[in-house]
């Protein structure tokens, strides 16, 4: 009996999506809960897996196509395809030369299927993307959902996987190119890899161009895959404090990263500055002036790009005020320990501004509005994005609903966004929104600054530094812990009023803790 493969079930302010990618043809097995399809709708990319184990029959609508919530996408047959593919080689082979146009439809000693490893579906918004690293050799065997490769656009890191058990055969993308969205970039042999290696790694010199950063590199008893080399000279790490978890010892980029996360194999200490995520300067003699020039990534450039937009398109100010955050601190230091042991997670600052800044939001509509052409966008819920730093740049992740949110679950989603950014694993719909952003400069030791608006927002807040400073409280001068805050407004939709009274509800929000409480 066939079974209904639908799409999900869209939220209220979504009214349609575009299917962005079918993952299996007619006649393909699929494993219970395995991704059949994509769809993009205007906020983010969901995810369509099977229901149950069986061969997709047929495909009613195709990529493109405009489908509503819950509509039937294609049918899903009872199992056996498996064993039906056995029996149809010859036309599955006819397809295989249709799908890998200018590539044969075979390769390798296993004489397995052969598949196009290809680049993601890019949303509308992303043009391209920059092959960072391939992380497999050719003829080097890998097993299903290995990563193969890593996309980087201007957004986040993409991950493709391989599609089956086997091993790439062609590199058709290096490191470095620029690639579309789904792209070519490669071919991929199932059943390949081990003793067939040796045959499949043939084509291996010319698809590298002779290019030295497509292949293994060997210092002195240890052999670094492309992208571990490029991770070690980054981070000026001894490779031989490295252990390696590939075939044979090789060394991988997760054993890089891991050595990074945990230290171990740092160098001994020299004289020049630790930039470890920044090209260090050549060596020089005493009295040369030297340069090195580097491409600036897709990610900086995109940053680069929306923030002169910003200041080009918005007429931003910024309002400036201070916050005592006295009673933030002893509440922070009275309920740590408790908050610690019944949360499972560390009671920072954020959560008490996050929580600020959604009923000061609440309060002020326009400032948790945008601005879409001549049009006014008003929000009836609360996402903020907050600022993460990364070694690629700065990302902004988005908390979804924060009105509803308690403390403690805006304290574990920023550290999972701090975690997954540092390894670069934030996804695209992480960081697609946002009503309103928050950055914190303080947490590099900026006493003051002026953050600039994320456009299509209409407000950022700025926090800074906490410092003591002598205050005037009461008639007597004490000591006070103090922060500088600042919000950069686009003029178009807010008013200089509204912008420094919601500044001055996010202080007195923060000044006495309880109004959080009593919405008062």
């Amino acid at each position: 009996m066939a079974t209904e493969i639908k799409a999900p079930t869209f939220p209220e302010s979504v009214a349609e999506g575009t299917v962005a990618a079918w993952h299996k043809k007619p006649g393909d097995s699929v494993e219970r809960d395995e991704l059949v399809v994509e769809i993009e709708t205007d906020k983010v990319v969901l995810e369509v897996v099977a229901p149950e184990a069986g061969t997709l029959s047929d495909v009613m609508v195709e990529e493109g196509d405009t489908v509503a919530s819950e509509q039937v996408l294609g049918t899903l047959g009872e199992g056996g395809a498996r064993q039906a593919s056995s029996n149809a080689d010859a036309d599955k082979g006819a397809e295989e030369k249709q799908d890998t146009s200018s590539a044969p439809a075979t390769s390798g000693a296993s004489g397995g299927k052969t598949h196009e490893v290809k680049a993601p579906t890019f949303p509308e918004s992303i043009q391209e993307g920059t092959v960072a690293s391939w992380t497999r050799q050719v003829g080097e065997a890998v097993k299903r959902d290995d990563v193969l490769a890593e996309i980087e656009t201007d957004k986040v890191v993409l991950e493709v996987v391989a599609p089956a058990d086997g091993a790439l055969s062609e590199i058709k993308a290096e490191e470095g190119s620029q690639v579309e969205s789904e792209a070519v970039l490669g071919l991929f042999v199932e059943g390949a890899g081990g003793d067939a290696g040796d045959q499949a790694a043939a084509p291996a010199p010319a698809s590298a161009a002779g290019s030295d950063e497509s292949s293994d590199e060997q210092v002195g008893d240890k052999i670094l895959a492309p992208a571990a080399r490029k991770m070690v000279a980054e981070h000026d790490l001894d490779v031989s404090k490295i252990a390696g978890t590939g075939k044979g010892g090789r060394i991988l980029k997760e054993d890089v990263q891991k050595a990074v996360k945990d230290g171990s194999a740092k160098k001994a200490a020299k004289p020049a500055p630790s930039a470890s995520a920044k090209p260090a300067m050549p060596a020089v003699d005493d009295g040369e002036r030297p340069e090195k020039r580097v491409p600036m990534s897709r990610l900086r450039q995109t940053i680069a790009k929306r923030l002169v937009q910003a200041q080009q398109t918005a007429a931003m100010l910024t309002t400036y005020n201070e916050v005592d955050m006295t009673e933030i601190m002893a509440l922070r230091a009275q309920y740590k320990d408790t908050f610690l042991k019944a949360h499972d997670i560390k009671l920072g600052f954020m959560g008490f501004f996050v929580k600020a800044a959604s009923e000061a939001l609440k309060r002020f509509p326009d400032v948790n509005a945008s601005i879409d052409g001549t049009d006014i966008v008003y929000h009836g819920y609360q996402d903020i994005g907050v600022a993460v730093s990364t070694d690629r740049g700065l990302v902004v992740p988005v908390l979804r609903d924060t009105d509803s949110m308690k403390i403690a679950d805006v304290e574990r989603n920023i550290a999972d966004f701090g975690k997954r950014g540092r390894e670069g694993k934030l996804g695209m719909d992480d960081m697609m929104g946002g009503t309103f952003t928050i950055t914190n400069g303080g947490t590099f030791g900026s006493l003051m600054s002026t953050p600039i608006i994320n456009p299509p927002q209409t407000a950022i807040l700025g926090m800074h530094k906490i410092q003591d400073r002598p205050m005037a409280v009461n008639g007597k001068v004490e000591i006070r812990p103090m922060m500088y805050l600042a919000v950069s407004y686009d003029h178009r939709m807010i008013d200089g009023k509204d912008a420094v009274q919601f500044l001055v509800t996010i202080k007195e929000l923060l000044e006495d803790p309880a109004r959080l409480l009593l919405d008062v």
